[in-house]
């Protein structure tokens, strides 16, 4: 037997926004109900695992959903470009839980970025107010793109408002936005606010949504807060809201929410429900029409594995990629 190896051109070629949504809400689905179905063997995802250094680190993220297995090997240096080098770069090995045997090895940078855009976009389908049609973006780099592909799938997105600390960053994102027939204009922070969807996928440490900036009714999709210390949101609107997270552990370590929890602002008990459970059905999404919710996503292995699970699928029909033998006979 041979290995599938796949390129990031490759991946990209291959995956497409709305087959990683369907994917992904599947897995949050399946997850959500693994213990209630008595699947738990179907769907296992075990804690991160991290390497630390003084100027970044590795994690390793392993999973199975259904038929797949693997692990992602990524990592997160803040400081790469000054070497040339991207800040986060990935790969990927599936595999088959029956035999072990390495099916597929990919890029999973692109493949990261995709499926963490898709999950802001189920988070915004059950959270958000149906009529949404006012988008806002604080931070403006590569994720804002897929979040707003994902969003595109799920709503009819009128108009756009664009921050970022880079004025040529929210420029180019506004600019793209047009370019799609959508009404865009670059704001300031608490003009970008004002909106129906809110999505925020910045690297600060700190702060940069205030409280009294957001509406009743609001959704935010709080994206860039996936590390200890991390925090883009003033903890009074997680006091206000609906919090949801993709997995309860992992938010309370390295979510939005894990200064808040750190502080004594909140706790666990605080989070309504994860975002499987309402895709499950387990637990109602918005309740109201002026409720504010927050979908606090820090990225899991179990999106990793179904949307890889997609690209190799696609490539053997299309027979894209390469194969080689590892093991000798």
């Amino acid at each position: 037997m041979q290995t599938l190896v796949l390129t990031e051109r490759e991946v990209r070629s291959l995956l497409k926004m709305r087959d990683a949504i369907d994917a992904v809400e599947r897995a949050f689905m399946l997850y959500a109900k693994k213990s209630a179905t008595q699947e738990s063997e179907k769907v296992q995802m075990p804690p991160k695992v991290y390497l630390n250094f003084s100027r970044g680190d590795l994690r390793a993220m392993p999973a199975r959903v259904g038929n797949y297995a693997g692990v992602k090997w990524v990592n997160s240096h803040p400081f790469n470009r000054e070497k040339g080098l991207p800040t986060v770069m990935a790969l990927l090995i599936l595999n088959d839980p029956e035999t072990g045997f390495p099916l597929a090895v990919m890029d999973a940078t692109y493949l990261t970025s995709v499926r963490t855009g898709a999950a802001g976009g189920i988070a915004a389908r059950y959270l958000a107010r149906k009529d949404s049609k006012t988008f806002g973006f604080v931070g403006c780099g590569t994720q804002a793109y897929h979040q707003l592909s994902a969003l595109m799938e799920v709503f009819e997105v009128e108009s756009v408002k664009a921050y970022d600390l880079n004025p040529s960053a929210s420029s180019k994102f506004a600019e793209y936005c047009s370019e799609l027939g959508i009404d865009a204009k670059v704001c300031d922070c608490r003009e970008v606010c004002r909106c129906d969807v809110l999505t925020t996928t910045t690297p600060s440490t700190e702060a940069v949504v205030k409280g009294c900036w957001i509406e009743p009714g609001t959704h935010i999709n709080a994206i860039g807060a996936d590390a200890p210390g991390k925090q883009e949101l003033d903890e009074k609107i997680l006091l206000r809201a609906k919090i949801v997270v993709d997995d309860v552990e992992q938010a309370a370590h390295g979510g939005e929410i894990n200064t808040a929890i750190s502080k004594g602002i909140l706790s666990v008990e605080d989070i309504y429900a994860t975002i499987g459970e309402i895709v499950a059905g387990i637990k109602p999404g918005r309740g109201s029409y002026d409720e504010i919710t927050v979908f606090d996503s820090t990225g899991l292995a179990i999106q990793d594995i179904a949307t890889a699970s997609i690209v190799f699928e696609r490539a053997k029909e299309s027979k894209a990629g390469t194969y080689v033998k590892f093991f000798s006979d």
